[in-house]
């Protein structure tokens, strides 16, 4: 007979240890052949679900198998999403990984579980022991794992703490005090841009995002590649390693170290399939699941360069801008004197805070359609495509950072016969450079570009101590002007003589050489 244990077991508890000890020892449910602990979401780690990696909650097992006279198994359960038959999955998992040895059946297989999984279990027709819960009472009467993950969070010494260490049980503070598990998971669960499954956003279609990253990953290469300083490069937010891929072919960078630095557990997934699959030219290469706002992610004074691409915006966005000057802070941190942060990115207008007129084509598209009641990423944006400009804005402006409490202040005007939206020069610019992101739609009204102008950006740089290069300059993509803009929107201002005016479409991204 075998126990089951199915759960992402990031914490053992002493009550978990005298509950299995009991089982083992007294022979109240027969004689227990071995028990076998199911750790789900094993293939996720550095998220608020599971901060903590396979290998360590296995590591925290394998101690805790010591204090039990039976065997203990240990086989991950990778996360495969929602999946009406997960249990089923799970034994299956368990039956190919140990090469059939273990086939849990009902017959032989107990499964001790007190979450609402223990009801897809006994659905299977296996006999539930609910360890942490009363059938009885209907309630908890013994404390959580996962509860003491969270005191140990708002402890100021989880090391020290009774309520703590009452509960935990001492395989896990041994490898927790090993490891600093602590201090790691505190990090992680308090971080506020870290999602539940270590996402920025839970809208993003991470197909389309890789392709659109690969897609300009020459471009932006070529952009920044004078600029880069060899010795240990870093590239922060490095989404799928398409820039490192490119940065690795040339030649004289072939004696560089370099360190990819991604938040999100599915691009740093494909990061380490790609390296896995040999597709960088230097070997030396790495990457690591951090978050680059909450601390340092190199070792301070030890980078020649860091590269960051379209991610401070984000930062500004899904966190705050008190982040993002943090986050410009440790990056001076840990360059070496020298050193050079390359940050390439969008940039808001200089005079952002102009009130404007823009006119927006109502002929190149429906103006009637209804938006379809789904957050399905396809459908929202085949809805979109068939929109004229003048209604994606009205969209926008019901979308645009409405989860952030923003109201996009307009109103609309009519002046010889040509009706126009009166608003500021930043949400215009907001509108216009973001108004064909159809794919990804949801996930680019979280987000905002315009905030900081590059005058804006030069001043918070100097204030963290960077010297900004010559060479660093605002510029307008001109793609963007012919293609999306042009014949689609206008800027104006109402002149002196109450006569309209066109304002030039102004800069809309910025290359900066930030020096230490």
């Amino acid at each position: 007979m075998y126990l089951l244990i199915p759960g992402r077991h990031h914490l053992l508890t002493d009550f978990q240890f005298k509950y299995l000890n009991r089982l083992v020892k007294s022979g109240i449910e027969g004689t227990i052949d071995g028990i076998i602990f199911a750790v789900t979401s094993a293939n996720h780690s550095g998220t608020k679900r599971n901060p903590i990696p396979f290998y360590l909650r296995a590591m925290i097992i394998q101690e805790f198998s010591s204090y039990l006279d039976v065997p203990v198994h240990v086989y991950g359960i990778d996360d495969v999403g929602e999946i009406p038959n997960f249990t089923e999955y799970t034994l299956k998992t368990i039956r190919h990984s140990s090469e059939g040895i273990h086939h849990l059946t009902p017959e032989n297989t107990l499964v001790v579980c007190s979450t609402v999984v223990r009801h897809m279990y006994a659905a299977l027709g296996f006999r539930i022991l609910t360890a942490e819960w009363s059938e009885t009472e209907q309630r908890q009467v013994a404390t959580m794992p996962w509860d003491v993950i969270k005191l140990a969070v708002k402890s100021p010494n989880w090391r020290t703490d009774t309520d703590i260490l009452n509960e935990m049980h001492p395989a896990t503070y041994k490898i927790w005090a090993l490891y600093n598990l602590g201090e790691k998971v505190k990090n992680i669960l308090r971080d506020p841009i870290i999602g539940s499954d270590g996402d920025l956003t839970a809208t993003r279609d991470y197909s389309i995002y890789v392709k659109q990253m690969d897609d300009i990953a020459a471009l932006k290469y070529k952009e920044t590649a004078p600029y880069i300083q060899p010795g240990n490069i870093g590239d922060i937010g490095c989404a799928a390693g398409s820039w490192i891929k490119i940065a690795c072919e040339d030649e004289k960078l072939h004696e560089c170290d370099f360190y990819g630095i991604e938040v999100s557990r599915h691009l740093y997934d494909i990061c380490l399939q790609r390296k896995h699959n040999g597709e960088f030219a230097n070997p030396s290469v790495f990457f690591a699941q951090k978050n680059a706002v909450s601390g340092i992610v190199f070792d301070a004074d030890s980078m020649n360069t860091i590269h960051t691409s379209s991610l401070t915006h984000e930062i500004a966005s899904y966190g705050s801008i008190k982040d993002l000057k943090t986050f410009i802070h440790h990056r001076y941190n840990e360059l070496l004197p020298g050193g050079v942060w390359i940050n390439r990115d969008v940039v808001g207008p200089e005079n952002k805070d102009e009130t404007i007129l823009l006119w927006l084509n109502e002929n190149d598209g429906d103006n009637h359609l209804d938006r379809p009641d789904t957050t399905d990423t396809h459908i929202l944006a085949d809805y979109l495509a068939k929109l004229s400009t003048k209604a994606i804005f009205k969209q926008f402006a019901q979308d645009f950072r409405h989860a952030e409490k923003y109201q996009l202040k307009h109103s609309w005007v009519t002046i010889n016969g040509v009706e126009y939206c009166q608003l500021s020069m930043q949400d215009a610019c907001e509108f216009m450079y973001k108004k064909d992101y159809h794919d990804n739609w949801l996930s680019e009204m979280h987000e905002t570009f315009c905030f900081w102008s590059y005058n804006d950006w030069k001043q918070h740089l100097e204030t963290a101590g960077f010297r900004l290069d010559n060479l660093s300059h605002p510029y307008r993509n001109e793609w963007i002007v012919k293609n999306r803009l042009e014949g689609k929107v206008q800027l104006l201002r109402v002149n002196e003589n109450n006569a309209l005016s066109e304002i030039p479409f102004p800069d809309s991204h910025m290359l900066l050489l930030s020096r230490k």
